[in-house]
This record gives structure tokens, C-alpha cells and sequence, in this order.
């Protein structure tokens, strides 16, 4: 196995296997986040399969502790048209992005900290039958105010939530890297 199958940051959790890459590629559309193409590839009994395959650069995902609380975000997401509450997250802006660097932006960003402690807990594939994003969970600890800028349009509300209301948090969230990332929070604190 190629070091390079496995994700930045991500080499505690190598894959079950690697496949070949396509035979035949046609890029459909390149867009600000997401490029998506249409390829085939051949599978070890000769099968040729055709598959639509969204790229997208990859993300992070912080679990912000500050005073036995987490710090959630509650956004617009336009796209399922409803308000959901989340981990605060972000998307690295580039193939090359550092994961951990991506974090310290994202988390200025949407809560207004910084972290003197950042403990990367793996990360995992959001679509993987069609989508390469790839997101990075860190747990982010020792808080204290940022000097990155929030960004107006995103209009989050910063939402405190008790870790002892991690349990019941996880059946209220209908977002899956905040559920996962929740799930590996709980498990780390022995919660």
C-alpha cells in the first residue's frame, strides 16, 4: 500500500484494501468546492463499472471543550433548507492543506478560539460510493479567544452544551460528522 492512498494525518487508519485508479475519466464539472466526473473502472473479475464521482479536498471537524462544555454551532444549511446543529467544521482549501492548520482557521472562524491543545482522533470518508471528501476530527481543549475574524455570511450562533448532555446531544443530531464525531468524543472521555 502507497502512503499517498492514505489521507494526511489519517495513517493510524489505513484502508482494507486500494484499488486500481479508473481507466477512463471525463471531468462533467469543476466548481468552487466540488468537481465531479464520470469514470470507469475495472475490478479484479474484469467488470468494468461506471461511477459519477463527486472530488471534493476534504474537511475538519473540532469538539471544542471549554468549562465541561462543548461548543456547538447552529447554522443555516440551505441545501437540506433547514437549521442544524453541528461541531463547527470546515473545509480544507486545497489538496495540500495541512488538516491541524485547517482547524485552527475553522475553529477562529466559527466560535472565536484558538487551542492550546489539539488531539486528532482519525478521521472517515462522508459518501464514500460517491464522494472523496475526506474529514479530520480533532478535539480541541484549553481554549482562549482567536484573532481569526468570523465570517458574517455564515451566520452562526455559537451554542454551549453541557458534556454531561453529550448522550442525549447524540440522539438529537441529524448531522453525520457531528454524530461521528460525538460518538468518538464520548468514547475518548469515557462518557
Amino acid at each position: 500500500m502507497s502512503a499517498e492512498r492514505v489521507p494526511p494525518g489519517a495513517v493510524g487508519q489505513p484502508p482494507e484494501g486500494v484499488l486500481a485508479g479508473p481507466v477512463a475519466s471525463e471531468r462533467i464539472f469543476d466548481g468552487e468546492i466540488v468537481r465531479l466526473r464520470v469514470s470507469e473502472y475495472r475490478r479484479k473479475s474484469g467488470l468494468v463499472v461506471r461511477r459519477e464521482v463527486l472530488e471534493h479536498y476534504g474537511a475538519v471537524v473540532m469538539v471544542p471543550i471549554e468549562d465541561n462544555h462543548l461548543l456547538m454551532v447552529r447554522q443555516p444549511r440551505e441545501a437540506v433548507q433547514e437549521v442544524m446543529l453541528e461541531l463547527p467544521a470546515g473545509k480544507l482549501d486545497g489538496p495540500d492543506e495541512d488538516p491541524r492548520a485547517a482547524a485552527v482557521r475553522e475553529l477562529g472562524e466559527e466560535v472565536g478560539r484558538d487551542a492550546g491543545q489539539w488531539d486528532y482522533l482519525g478521521g472517515f470518508y462522508t459518501a464514500p460510493a460517491m464522494l472523496t471528501e475526506f474529514i479530520h476530527l480533532f478535539i480541541a481543549s484549553d481554549l482562549r479567544p482567536s484573532d481569526i475574524a468570523p465570517i458574517p455570511e455564515e451566520e452562526i450562533e455559537i451554542v454551549p452544551v453541557p458534556l454531561s448532555d453529550l448522550p442525549t446531544l447524540i440522539t438529537r443530531v441529524r448531522d453525520a460528522k457531528t454524530l461521528i464525531g460525538l460518538l468518538h468524543t464520548a468514547r475518548a472521555l469515557g462518557v
